[in-house]
């Protein structure tokens, strides 16, 4: 299924797309939807019935599909992935280095590396062009997301999933291997992407295999491997050995470069500064009748962040589900009422009255230039401290 820009371009609807490479073509080339004009409270109420509804679907698919947004923090991640990829030309007999990109939920993460591989897949098809010299079609990309203990066999015929390989049903696991390595190689696949690599159990017989089978790809296969998950160097990915004393591990912790994400802060200036610029960038973007300048960035600041943890995934829910209601209503604009109606994660809703007890107390505050008090500068750091990323170079949206 699919839906359409205003322009009639389709573009899928959800992720499960993105487990072929029809549908991960289909986002990467996708023309940029066309943002709805801003009309005034008297032109909206002079639209009939079905110009009206038009109007609000068009808007309705526009708040939901904000962003990405091209943050310093995105900037940064980027440019360590476009330094590892473009440095990952060795010839086939040299391996390459893999990324992980480990992070919280809720930082974006995904989203800034499928961005990325989007980038990178329109690069080498302007550059390389659709079909190889053999004649096949050229993939630069490819994608396969990770469930619950997941096996060789598994992650291989996800590959040919990807691929949609004719033989992917039948097979053993090393048949389907070297299938995979052979749509690799036909297609020139430069990019592997493993979302949710937190789902495999490295401590247990499969985590093994499947970590002795990164390795493995990463020796074989003309690729760069980029992992995306959760808290993966807790779960060993660096490790040099695990529980057992078994060293397999040890050949992915050296070859494995890590980036992370952290959620926004407002610790000093510069980070108010970057949260105020995200802020003036999503009110550019609203399409609401009763929006006004400074009505993100100067009236809701410290509401938003404290709502939403500086996190960038509860930012988008809150923005996204309060326009919804704000169309919705008739209100047209968004107001600390009207969001306070508006439901996002547990994990924001738990830390924000930690986050409002400090705002009223005047410890913190997320407005450029409005610092506080020297004497409460240290409490505002435990405070905003509690949701910065775990060490590693700092990296966010």
């Amino acid at each position: 299924m699919t839906d359409r820009t205003p322009n009639g371009a389709s573009l899928p609807l959800d992720n499960l797309t993105l487990s072929r490479k029809e549908g991960f073509r289909q986002l990467a080339e996708a023309p940029k939807r066309i943002q709805p004009d801003l009309m005034t409270v008297g032109q909206v109420a002079l639209l009939d019935e079905p110009a009206h509804a038009a109007y609000n679907r068009l808007r309705r698919d526009w708040h939901a599909n904000l962003g990405p947004i091209k943050t310093p923090q995105l900037n940064a991640l980027q440019d360590d992935l476009w330094d590892i990829i473009d440095s990952n030309v060795q010839d086939g007999d040299k391996p390459k280095g893999a990324v992980a990109v480990d992070a919280f939920p809720g930082l974006g993460k995904t989203t800034a590396v499928l961005h990325f591989a989007q980038e990178f897949h329109r690069r080498e098809i302007a550059e390389l062009g659709r079909l190889t010299q053999d004649g096949n079609e050229r993939w630069p990309v490819c994608r396969v997301g990770l469930t619950s203990n997941i096996g060789m066999k598994d992650f291989n015929r996800s590959i040919l999933e990807f691929f949609a390989h004719p033989a992917r049903f039948r097979g053993t696991s090393a048949q389907f291997l070297q299938r995979a390595l052979d749509c690799v190689l036909d297609c020139e696949t430069r990019i592997l992407i493993i979302d949710d690599l937190h789902f495999l159990k490295w401590s247990d017989r499969n985590g093994r295999e499947v970590s002795n089978h990164f390795k493995h790809i990463a020796n074989e296969f003309p690729v760069t491997l980029i992992f995306v998950g959760v808290e993966l160097e807790a779960r060993g990915l660096y490790s040099e050995m695990d529980m057992g004393g078994d060293v397999t591990l040890a050949q992915t912790a050296r070859r494995t470069t890590p980036l992370t994400m952290a959620p926004f802060s407002v610790n000093d200036d510069q980070s108010r500064r970057q949260w105020r610029g995200l802020l003036l960038w999503l009110e550019k973007r609203l399409i609401l009748a009763n929006k006004f300048p400074g009505m993100l960035a100067d009236e809701l600041s410290d509401y938003i962040y404290a709502r939403t943890t500086g996190h960038i995934g509860s930012l988008m829910t809150l923005i996204n589900r309060g326009c919804q209601r704000a169309v919705r209503t008739g209100a047209e604009r968004l107001d600390a009422d009207l969001l306070n109606s508006v439901k996002i994660d547990a994990a924001s809703e738990q830390a924000r009255k930690q986050l409002e007890a400090g705002l009223r107390a005047r410890s913190w505050t997320s407005k450029v230039n409005l610092v506080p008090s020297a004497t409460s500068k240290k409490q505002a750091s435990v405070e905003c401290g509690t949701y910065t990323a775990p060490p590693g170079p700092a990296r966010g949206w």
